[in-house]
């Protein structure tokens, strides 16, 4: 995941960085290396876990507990997403 994308993802949900921060577990600081690529002049990568976290986030899993137990979900899913569904559900004309 490229800087760029991390960004677009987290406007994608619209969320502030410090509402990612909170979501993902990190602090904000943080948010800000990985949206600019780089702290103090070092190339910063994100990890794998945050790149996955930010998966989980975009499917609606705002919590995981083990395979056993019920996933907690984001209840309030982004405009787009809303509408995605709503054009989804709509019947074609053939």
């Amino acid at each position: 995941m490229e800087p760029s994308d991390f960004k677009k993802w987290r406007k994608s949900l619209d969320m502030s960085q410090k509402d990612a921060a909170q979501a993902l577990g990190l602090k904000r600081r943080m948010i800000q290396y990985y949206e600019k690529g780089e702290r103090d002049g070092d190339k910063v990568v994100i990890p794998r876990s945050v790149r996955l976290a930010c998966y989980a986030l975009t499917e609606g899993v705002e919590d995981y507990h083990g395979p056993n137990r019920k996933i907690k979900r984001r209840e309030d899913k982004p405009k787009k997403d809303r509408e995605k569904e709503v054009d989804d559900a709509a019947p074609t004309s053939t």
